[in-house]
């Protein structure tokens, strides 16, 4: 899925440089989340999606992770289109890409 719209233009590779740098974050599941959503859409990125992004680092490691995980849904300043998209991203991008083994005897 692309995540590109036509009327919002893309991030330019210095300001995805800089979005990657705030992402990083103290909590491991939340960089496993982040860090697949980049390596799925990075190059698709555009300047609304980034401010979207940004808007949920400012929450903290708990607080995102529940929203992460759908424990939660976004409430007050974070309750508006931008943000729910690419929640929607974030949670779809998938955990692990691994098959299950098949057992040896």
């Amino acid at each position: 899925m692309d995540v590109t719209t036509t009327t919002d233009p893309l991030l330019d590779e210095r300001a995805l440089s800089k979005l990657r740098w705030r992402c990083r974050r103290g909590l491991l599941e939340n960089d496993l989340f982040i860090e697949r959503f980049f390596a799925r859409h990075a190059s698709g990125l555009t300047v609304r999606q980034a401010e979207a992004l940004g808007a949920l680092m400012d929450l903290s490691d708990n607080d995102l992770l529940d929203l992460l995980l759908a424990r939660k849904e976004p409430e007050g300043d974070l309750a508006r289109d931008d943000v729910t998209h690419l929640l929607g991203l974030l949670r779809a991008t998938p955990l692990t890409n691994r098959q299950p083994q098949k057992e040896t005897a």
